[in-house]
This record gives C-alpha cells, structure tokens and sequence, in this order.
C-alpha cells in the first residue's frame, strides 16, 4: 500500500510541475491581462510589435518591470517572448512585450495607463 501512495503521489506531483509551464504566463481579469498576482500588465508603444526586442531596459525596467519568462518556458499561441538587452527573456502578447508598473498597489490599479504622453497602455487580451 505505501508503494501505491508514493506511485500516486508522485505522480500528481510531476502533474503539477508539468501544469506550471502550461499555464499562460499571464490572465485575462477586469478586461486587461494581468500577471499571477493579479496585477495590471502594460505594453509599451515603442516597442515594435513582432521586433522580438523589448527598448525599456536599464531606468525604464526598474520603474516598469518586464514580465519574465522562466528558463524553460515555451512560446504558444498567441504568446510569445523577446530578448532583452541583459540577456534574459520576457513574454510577449501578440508581438508586444508585457511591463509590470511599479507604481501600481494592489489588483485592478492602472496608474500606468496613459503614462508619458500616452505611451503606455494597459495589455488587454
């Protein structure tokens, strides 16, 4: 019996692992995509659609924190990732690379809506 436990046991486990990269890396709540903490996420219009760079790096990453991809995340669908300058990766929604904004508090804020002369968007699916 403690065989089967530990077979069954197991086995939810590496399910579960397995679930973690095939989730989306980011939702659809309030009509925007959020990330897993439910936190607004932004796309920025310099960045080219489809460039596969990400330009708000160094300054600009700190007040909007890229979305990141893990190491062994894979793009799908619609989603998709861009390299950045310090050699990490981010996921991307339909060709545009995904900010966090740092001022942002709580779920459902969009303070970075709008940001330097309408350049940042909130992400919407």
């Amino acid at each position: 019996m403690n065989k089967l436990f530990l077979a069954m046991s197991l086995s939810t486990a590496l399910g579960a692992c397995a679930s973690m990269h095939d989730a989306p890396p980011a939702q659809s709540n309030y009509g925007m995509l959020t990330n897993a903490q439910g936190m607004t996420l932004y796309v920025f219009d310099k960045d080219a659609a489809g460039s596969g760079k990400s330009v708000c790096n160094g300054p600009c990453a700190t007040n909007w924190p890229p979305l990141l991809a893990g190491e062994k995340d894979q793009a799908r669908g619609d989603w998709s990732m861009v390299d950045r300058d310090d050699g990490r990766r981010q996921w991307a929604y339909k060709g545009r690379p995904l900010y966090n904004w740092s001022k942002d508090q709580k779920p459902g804020d969009t303070s970075g809506d709008g940001f330097l002369n309408n350049q940042w968007h909130v992400a919407r699916p």
